[in-house]
């Protein structure tokens, strides 16, 4: 892993395919479920959109009509019309990003960008694949096995990312590739993949395949179950496009299944169909937000207000979704110009993202607002309790007494369990703008040390780049509490290690360890 905020480090070495392909993941059994077809029909769900004009930022960039990936806290990144790799910020402009110097291979002209976590993205390239991170793009150590040629990724609710390929169906969990085969053979022939829970509530992975739907759950760590799914699929009507909407702390997610003739929904209460006025081409699911664009026409769906709505406004041109984000925001080519369009010029936050695992006593919480008009105020609600943060640091613990140091807000009176943080800006007109984030505060009963808890973390997973080279040293209790800070912020938002974010248990204990005072 790195310390530092603005490099992580490379892939280092030509490594084997046996040394970074995992043995497959074991399968428990494959269950193919017979789907009810036309003799159990899903209730109608007429969606009536309303129409709303679109909040817009615009960038002088000039975007691909191809898939991107859409920071929570704003911006992404993106493939120009060029071939080339962006990063741009909330506001369009364009922030840094470049090959890290220690690549082996060139970087290529861009296919497409794909989500691997809350902050972290795998870029396609004509080269191959490269991760891109706070500002860097990083050849991973598994490349050649994979090589290009991804065509869906999603991350589950253990953390673990999956790409599907032609090579197959891969986990990456842990910085580890890892092939899902079934009865022996590779899972080809994907063709869409989300993330969202099973039928039976499990945390589930659901992919097309040969026009049908099948999903993958755990049954047990490490071994899964391939299913088949009781999508009320008719004769000869086939899935074309998938998108999964996460759980917030009062709702399951759902899985959204765009078909050859309709939309289909399951939540919590069984599958629906969904009328929109037009059948679309694209379906974009994030956080708890659903994004359809048909033709020329674009439709937003909020899962916890159960509302449509219909993007107005808007340039003329052909329309492309390139990438959504948790708060709403969805990316969009709209003829030649590239736009991030929303409902509402919702804030975004940085120190605590969507789902997020917290276990340290207070975090550095601060909103961040989109340009446009400013709000009359911007607060923080939490279990009842409202805090007014002031500009243009707007952060949720106010500011050190040398009035320029952000300071941490406490979460310890909190119960363990989830909670939802809602930022909301208020405006003079009496209209407001909101972003929700669930997440999880589980305070460790322990306080972790170095020799016995930490130290196993830096041998396994850090020791191959932090103990003399290419990264800064870390391989002892020393180095790595003078750089804890660096540490603790790095792991805590997915960033390192280089070749994959640890799992929350690891994380969650370097967390505990820097907060409880770095204990030898």
């Amino acid at each position: 892993m790195s310390t530092s905020l603005s490099r992580p480090r490379p892939r280092h070495g030509s490594p084997t395919v046996a040394r970074f392909l995992s043995p497959s993941l074991l399968l428990l059994s494959a269950v193919l479920l017979t789907a009810c077809g036309e003799d159990a029909p899903p209730g109608s769900d007429p969606a009536k959109p309303a129409a709303f004009t679109a909040t817009q930022v615009s960038t002088t960039q000039s975007l691909a009509a191809v898939p991107g990936f859409a920071d929570q806290s704003g911006g992404g990144i993106f493939a120009t019309a060029a071939g080339e790799a962006v990063r741009l910020r909330l506001d369009g402009t364009k922030a840094a990003l470049a090959p890290h110097p220690q690549n082996e291979a060139t970087l290529g002209a861009v296919r497409a960008t794909f989500r691997l976590g809350p902050h972290s993205a795998l870029v396609e390239t004509d080269s191959g694949l490269f991760l891109a991170d706070q500002g860097w793009l990083i050849e991973p150590l598994w490349q050649e096995v994979l090589g290009t040629g991804i065509i869906a990724t999603a991350q589950t609710a253990d953390g673990a990312a999956w790409l599907a390929h032609p090579k197959g169906l891969f986990q990456i969990q842990g910085g580890v590739l890892a092939s899902l085969k079934l009865s022996g053979q590779p899972l080809t022939g994907i063709t869409a993949m989300a993330a969202a829970p099973a039928e039976d509530g499990l945390a589930g992975l659901w992919f097309a395949r040969e026009g049908r739907l099948n999903v993958v759950v755990a049954s047990s760590p490490g071994v899964y179950q391939v299913r088949g799914s009781d999508a009320p699929l008719g004769a000869g009507e086939t899935v074309r496009a998938l998108a999964g909407l996460g759980a917030s702390t009062s709702a399951a997610g759902e899985v959204w299944v765009l078909t050859s003739t309709r939309v289909l929904n399951r939540n919590k209460d069984g599958w629906s169909t969904v009328e929109l006025p037009a059948l679309p081409e694209q379906l974009l699911g994030a956080g708890r937000y659903l994004w359809a664009r048909a033709g020329d026409r674009l439709f937003t769906y909020d899962a916890d207000a159960k509302v449509w709505g219909s993007a107005q406004g808007l340039p003329s041109g052909a329309v492309t979704l390139l990438a959504a984000d948790e708060s709403g925001c969805a990316w969009v080519r709209v003829g030649e110009q590239s736009l991030a369009i929303s409902q509402t010029p919702a804030p975004r936050v940085t120190g605590l993202h969507q789902g997020m695992l917290v276990v340290e006593d207070g975090l550095v919480v601060q909103a961040r607002l989109p340009p446009g008009t400013p709000p009359k105020s911007v607060v923080f609600q939490l279990e009842g309790q409202e805090v007014e943060a002031t500009g243009p640091a707007y952060s949720m613990g106010g500011l050190e007494a040398d009035g320029e140091t952000l300071k941490a807000f406490s979460f310890s009176t909190l119960a363990s369990g989830g909670h939802t943080l809602s930022v909301v800006s208020r405006f003079e007109d009496g209209t407001e703008a909101r972003r929700q984030l669930p997440f999880v505060y589980q305070p460790l009963t322990t306080v972790p040390s170095w020799a016995r808890d930490i130290r196993p973390i830096h041998e396994a997973r850090c020791a191959k780049c932090h103990t003399t080279s290419p990264g800064r040293p870390l391989n002892t209790y020393e180095l790595w509490k003078s750089n804890a800070p660096l540490i603790n912020a790095a792991v805590r938002d997915l960033r390192m290690p280089a070749d994959g974010p640890l799992d929350p248990q690891g994380i969650a204990l370097i967390q505990r360890w820097v907060s409880s005072g770095t204990l030898p």
